[in-house]
């Protein structure tokens, strides 16, 4: 005979898509995670005034900073990204495009990215072992290896099962997942990169790519569905262009900011940065002609530029992409744009290969009468783009 026992049954608020148990246990889980980067960073002390509780309070102050900073965040998100990692199950891989996504807005400017908070939206992160809970639980592990790289604090963040309230093409996915955050970093106004000191002769160095980063993917998108059909996700002919279109962003900012002397004792500089472009939304026509180069009156020539990668070149030719809009849509191959004196460009390289990131001298700065950026496109051999 069976001993009388309690009746495990769910809430009716779990039955209506949030089981609150679950997500205290994710949450858990999740601020052990953040908990184990609190020592990724010599200029952030985290003070933990949570009394062992993850819901509590976990204060911190900065550092090991030249006199005079000044304290910014950035934010922003993975985006429509989120479909093609959910496509091609690279859950782990998602943190890498929220880092550089937020930390790269702040060493574009000269800055130094330091302490994560963010937004984690689920549909439900479901029982401990379900398919579910083991991609966000996959996700979020993801999050603390990223973090360790760029020597990022994830300060903490916030878990939301949102049911049918996260949206997705794939309508009956039970893992879709929706990721913003906001970066906090440190400033000084002698360590700013401004562009100001652009002059013709200087070389622009282009740190390689080899996936979309989180920008133009609703295109990417859409190429996939006029090569694989409406349910490309589904389709196993589609799988290896899922996979290579999810590529995770790469993370340049340790390099920059070794170069930006950041780490050095004295803060100097090991090179005198001119520029820095994150070549996200706009690519190469917003974010270096229309931002940086035009308003001080100068050109460029970029006659070396990376090759794309394979899936770019396949998804501008599904969707119909000509070149002209191939570099504004997405990075072309490079995700980001360092300008420098020629005489400092070896070192650039040399320190980039150190941190295992390709780069090379991809074109140069000048001045004519009428302002354009001049692209031999690797898009079509032969062809020539020019914004103007």
């Amino acid at each position: 005979m069976k001993k009388a026992g309690k009746v495990s049954r769910k809430s009716i608020y779990a039955s209506d898509g949030v089981d609150v148990s679950e997500e205290s246990l994710f949450s858990s889980f999740a601020g052990s995670i953040c908990k184990a980067s609190y020592r990724n960073s010599s200029f952030v002390e985290v003070h933990d005034l949570s009394g062992g509780s993850f819901r509590g309070p976990r204060p911190f102050t900065l550092k090991n900073l030249p006199k005079g900073y000044l304290i910014e965040a950035s934010t922003d998100g993975i985006g429509t990204k989120g479909v093609l990692v959910d496509a091609a199950k690279s859950y782990r891989l998602a943190a890498y495009d929220l880092i550089a996504m937020t930390a790269s807005d702040i060493t574009r400017f000269g800055g130094l990215p330091l302490v994560l908070v963010n937004v984690f939206d689920t549909v439900s992160v479901g029982e401990k072992g379900s398919v579910a809970n083991r991609a966000y639980r996959s996700a979020i592990r993801g999050l603390g290896e990223a973090a360790k790289k760029e020597n990022i604090v994830v300060l903490k963040g916030e878990t939301a099962q949102m049911s049918n309230c996260i949206g997705s093409e794939i309508t009956d996915s039970q893992t879709k997942i929706n990721w913003s955050g906001a970066m906090i970093g440190a400033y000084h106004k002698r360590k700013m990169v401004t562009g100001n000191s652009l002059a013709p002769g200087q070389v622009i160095i282009a740190l390689k790519e080899n996936g979309f980063r989180c920008n133009g993917i609703s295109s990417v998108r859409k190429a996939l569905r006029k090569k694989f059909g409406a349910t490309w996700w589904n389709n196993p002919a589609a799988q290896k262009s899922i996979k290579e279109a999810s590529v995770p962003s790469l993370l340049y900012d340790p390099l920059v900011n070794t170069l930006h002397g950041w780490f050095n004792k004295n803060f100097k500089p090991e090179v005198a940065l001119h520029a820095i472009v994150h070549l996200s939304g706009g690519g190469i026509k917003e974010k270096l002609a229309k931002d940086v180069l035009f308003p001080r009156g100068l050109s460029a020539v970029l006659d070396n530029l990376w090759e794309p990668p394979r899936i770019m070149k396949e998804c501008a030719k599904w969707r119909g992409i000509s070149d002209d809009e191939f570099y504004e849509v997405w990075n072309g191959g490079q995700g980001m744009l360092l300008v420098v004196d020629e005489k400092d460009a070896s070192h650039c390289l040399k320190q980039a290969a150190k941190f295992s990131i390709k780069a090379k001298i991809v074109g140069r700065i000048t001045k004519q009468r009428d302002t354009s950026v001049l692209i031999n496109s690797k898009l079509t051999p032969g062809k020539k783009i020019i914004y103007a």
